[in-house]
């Protein structure tokens, strides 16, 4: 029997390595890997659909969703990031203190971007920030177009103008990028990071929160399930066996540059367990309840989505009845 032809976009992760090397293969799927960077995957997903398989911002997802785009997740989460090391504040502005923020100008790449959506709801649980005080700069068009809440102050940067460079020339307060912003890589005096030792923080909110930020999501176009609802166990099997001969891999310290990787690895072990990237709802229920309850105060997504609706298959169970 012929296999389904199906092309995956992602980014080329170490979870990932194997599936996209080959080591794995998804059972009854000749896949055709894609790996590209976050921007550019996400728009030709978001804008056109390029790709039967796609690893995509989770904040996107639920916002496309909601709005009745034709795909759908499957409960594979390759990208997490704590976001408190990509906070930045401009010095000598009054800002000693996340709650500082407080009535101050911050810089967005944009609204619907995951690593804005998640470190200003942490920022309001956690730190005493009021979302409603600030005013939000967004660099970029929204990949998908939306109304944000009518409490949210959102501005646009000038044409000509990026928010790293307001923040240099005082028309800034604050930051929140993806990336580290030039100004901070290139060590200037005129700014730093809000949180000035982010892992210890990270560290401090996951204890208390029991959340690790997930970032993106695995998308399947909704016309390949309809016809054949295995691809999307068969690809979940994929994934969760591809992190399985990655984690194999970290166990041998010569597949590393890193020089006191064992110790990284035994920090990290303490701290998360076994396996900090569970691809399942389970474990993720806290984590996608937030990011959830976030966009829907922010206007992002006007249904307050159930978790169990959000993926396909959506439980264990059916994953057994497909098989």
């Amino acid at each position: 029997m012929s296999k389904l032809r199906l092309t995956l976009a992602c980014g080329a992760y170490d979870l990932l390595r194997p599936l996209i090397e080959g080591a794995v293969v998804p059972g009854g799927i000749d896949l055709n890997v894609l790996t590209m960077a976050s921007p550019e995957r996400h728009g030709r997903m978001l804008r056109h659909e390029e790709f039967d398989i796609c690893e995509l911002s989770l904040v996107s997802y639920l916002v496309a969703l909601d709005q009745g785009r034709t795909f759908r997740a499957i409960p594979v989460f390759p990208h997490r990031r704590f976001r408190h090391g990509y906070m930045v504040k401009r010095m000598n502005c009054g800002i000693e203190k996340p709650a500082d923020l407080n009535g101050k100008r911050v810089g967005l790449d944009t609204l619907q971007n995951s690593a804005g959506l998640w470190m200003r709801g942490i920022l309001q649980d956690h730190y005493g920030v009021d979302l409603k005080s600030i005013e939000w700069w967004c660099q970029e068009e929204e990949d998908i177009p939306f109304e944000p809440a009518k409490w949210l102050k959102v501005r646009r940067v000038p044409k000509g103008k990026n928010i790293d460079q307001m923040l240099l020339e005082d028309e800034l307060e604050g930051a929140l990028y993806p990336e580290t912003l030039p100004s901070i890589r290139n060590g200037s005096p005129k700014v730093a990071l809000l949180f000035p030792n982010p892992k210890e923080a990270e560290i401090d909110y996951y204890k208390k929160s029991g959340i690790y930020p997930i970032m993106h999501t695995v998308v399947i176009k909704h016309e390949i399930l309809e016809k054949n609802p295995w691809v999307a166990v068969s690809l979940l099997q994929a994934f969760q066996r591809s992190k399985e001969v990655c984690y194999e891999r970290m166990k041998d310290p010569r597949n590393f540059t890193l020089v006191w990787v064992k110790d990284m690895i035994q920090e990290q072990e303490e701290i998360f367990g076994p396996d900090p990237w569970p691809y399942n709802l389970e474990d993720n229920r806290k984590a996608l309840e937030a990011a959830v309850r976030y966009e829907h105060e922010q206007g992002m997504i006007k249904k307050k989505f159930k978790i169990e609706d959000l993926f396909f298959p959506p439980s264990l169970q059916e994953i057994q009845d497909y098989l």
